[in-house]
């Protein structure tokens, strides 16, 4: 796919892992269009990029619908970028009790559900598509962890909701493929984005180092830089990729 003249859609895009992409995407001459509920910062940072905002909430049909319908009113509408989750940390059973259930079912909600949500509304959207030259009329990237295969203390719900997105990896790619639509996952390691820097620095400091190569926090960039690769290399389709300088994560 040649990126410039397309429209993208960034879910949490306003921040970290999504604003990088968005940034990076509009540098390569295309039209994204920002889907967060943080309107202030979304709005700013896709007049920037000369992009467009959408206030949403992905677990929303009705706020999905509209920022589809946003991108297609923009143009060919060629991709999407899950970005959008939460990661609020819980044990099983804690010093106060069992594990809130509440709690529990918002991170599914908002990371797993809500990227189907998006996904399944993207699709529908871009099946009305004219193919590209490969084929191709659209590619979905979602993002995992790796806390969805060494999830830590405390992020049963957390991991849950990732290795949710890594189980839908292959069967949505399936389902689309006679659509010439791919769908792919990225599963980020330890990276530097806006969770991350709520941490005491010594924390962020200690999990760098545990990155065996490179031994640092990943960035935006990077992050970005993966997406912009899958969405220019067709033959990725239906798998998850692992973007963690080889780290698996320790129980804490």
């Amino acid at each position: 796919m040649d990126i410039k003249g397309k429209v993208f859609i960034v879910t949490g895009g306003a921040s970290g892992l999504g604003e990088g992409t968005a940034r990076a995407l509009a540098s390569r001459g295309a039209h994204v269009v920002i889907a967060d509920m943080q309107v202030e910062k979304g709005e700013a940072v896709a007049k920037e990029i000369n992009g467009s905002f959408v206030k949403c909430d992905v677990t929303s049909e009705a706020d999905g619908q509209a920022v589809v319908a946003k991108a297609v009113s923009a143009g060919k509408l060629m991709g999407l970028v899950n970005c959008a989750g939460i990661a609020p940390a819980e044990k099983t059973v804690g010093k106060n009790g069992a594990h809130s259930l509440t709690l529990f079912s918002k991170v599914v909600q908002v990371n797993l559900i809500g990227s189907f949500n998006m996904i399944r509304l993207a699709a529908e959207a871009m099946t009305k598509n004219d193919p590209e030259s490969t084929g191709e009329r659209g590619v979905m990237i979602s993002t995992a962890s790796v806390a969805a295969y060494d999830g830590q203390i405390g992020q049963a719900a957390y991991a849950a909701s990732k290795g949710g997105i890594v189980g839908m990896t292959l069967p949505i790619a399936r389902d689309l493929a006679r659509n010439g639509i791919r769908n792919m996952t990225i599963a980020p390691g330890i990276f530097g984005t806006p969770m991350l820097f709520g941490m005491p620095k010594e924390v962020q400091d200690a999990l760098a180092a545990g990155v065996p190569f490179p031994s640092r926090l990943g960035t935006p960039e990077d992050y970005a830089k993966l997406a912009c690769h899958i969405f220019e290399n067709d033959m990725l389709n239906g798998e998850v990729i692992r973007l963690d300088g080889a780290i698996r994560l320790a129980p804490k």
